[in-house]
């Protein structure tokens, strides 16, 4: 059978040759006689998978030890309720500042108000009126001068990119500029679920940063931490334990049962990023791949971009189709052409390319191609 480009938002594509290594070891793994499903998380065969893939992601990120690098569980999502029970108790108050910027950024806002005083000190979600056109709520990132942030607060929270609206956001304030914005020794936490290890990313000025791997980074059931070491240790008290950074960070992600198999293929797909030549490397072919794909949108009068320019995301890419009649007939043709997993998510409708690190330049030319026919058609 055929693969398909799959432009799905996630879980996502992986990259061929990781799909072949792991067929190949599913039985046996470098000659243990067992598959990576059926090990102990504490013998010696899984130690090494583990602390190799912690090891080459250090690697790709430039990460160094002053943070903790943890392989959890429960994806962004959890994440949302383990931040907050791990930091907000940084200061006194229990405090944390929310940047909305689409709808994953309130979902995480909305989850740690369980947790403590949360307060949004901006948010996109209101027309920006800009250069004679009205931008919708969430197509837009609103400017960091604008932020209202606390100074007592634990930590600042952002979500560089929002994956339903496509919406991304790179100038995250180092130490100096918070402290202008009137934060102080306020911690930066950016979720960078949607495009982590599709660029290279400033850790010098956050925190601690997290991302669900299921886009770039492998399959769904493992979630990436990288928190820095002095931060640990300040868990609620209603934290559980296998939630607990400091825990984990002992441990080296074996406090409990990981989700070895889901760190093995992640660990196989920071190998393929190290060959590709790392992640100035593979920023540049994402790069050129959103650059074509915004090209073409650009000179098309058919399709609607909803994103503000200065801030779309190189990895999602939503757009509409001038009726919502054509959608069905649109996504039908797709899939006949091998192009899969395009419509767009179901609280917002239109259409979605994800064009994560795994999808190639010869999969996106295929989807314009199919976009400039399907325009000569029903244009």
């Amino acid at each position: 059978m055929a693969r398909l480009w799959n432009f799905s938002a996630g879980p996502s594509a992986l990259p061929e040759s990781v799909l072949q290594q792991a067929a190949q070891e599913m039985l046996d793994w470098n000659g243990s006689g067992m598959s990576v499903m059926e090990m102990s998380h504490r013998g010696p065969e899984f130690t090494r998978i583990c602390d190799e893939a912690e090891d080459d992601l250090r690697e790709l990120l430039g990460i160094g030890d002053e943070f903790a690098v943890l392989f959890m569980q429960g994806g962004a999502t959890a994440e949302n309720a383990i931040v907050p029970m791990n930091l907000i108790g940084l200061r006194d108050g229990h405090k944390a500042d929310f940047v909305l910027s689409g709808i994953w950024s309130r979902k995480s806002a909305t989850e740690a108000r369980k947790y403590g005083d949360v307060s949004v000190v901006a948010s996109s979600e209101s027309e920006l009126n800009q250069d004679g056109r009205t931008w919708q709520p969430w197509a837009w990132f609103p400017a960091v001068d604008q932020w209202q942030v606390r100074p007592d607060a634990s930590f600042l929270h952002i979500c560089s990119n929002e994956t339903i609206g496509g919406v991304e956001f790179m100038d995250w304030p180092d130490a100096r500029r918070m402290r202008a914005l009137g934060a102080g020794d306020v911690e930066l936490v950016v979720d960078a679920s949607s495009h982590f290890l599709s660029r290279s990313m400033p850790l010098d000025r956050v925190g601690m940063l997290y991302a669900g791997a299921q886009k770039n980074a492998g399959p769904a059931g493992v979630t990436i931490v990288v928190v820095r070491r002095d931060l640990l240790g300040h868990a609620l008290p209603i934290c559980p334990s296998a939630f607990d950074y400091a825990n984990v960070a002992k441990e080296r992600s074996r406090f409990n049962t990981p989700p070895a198999y889901s760190i093995y293929i992640a660990g196989l797909v920071f190998k393929w990023l190290l060959k590709q030549g790392g992640l100035d490397a593979i920023e540049k072919v994402n790069q050129e791949k959103s650059r074509r794909l915004y090209q073409f949108f650009d000179r098309s009068d058919f399709y609607q971009l909803p994103v503000h320019p200065q801030f779309r995301s190189r990895m999602n890419v939503p757009f509409f189709l001038p009726d919502t009649t054509l959608d069905g007939i649109f996504l039908d043709g797709a899939r006949e052409r091998g192009l899969a997993q395009l419509k767009g998510h179901k609280s917002v409708g239109g259409m979605r390319a994800s064009i994560y690190n795994a999808m190639p330049l010869e999969g996106v030319m295929a989807l314009i191609e199919y976009l400039e026919s399907f325009e000569r058609t029903h244009g």
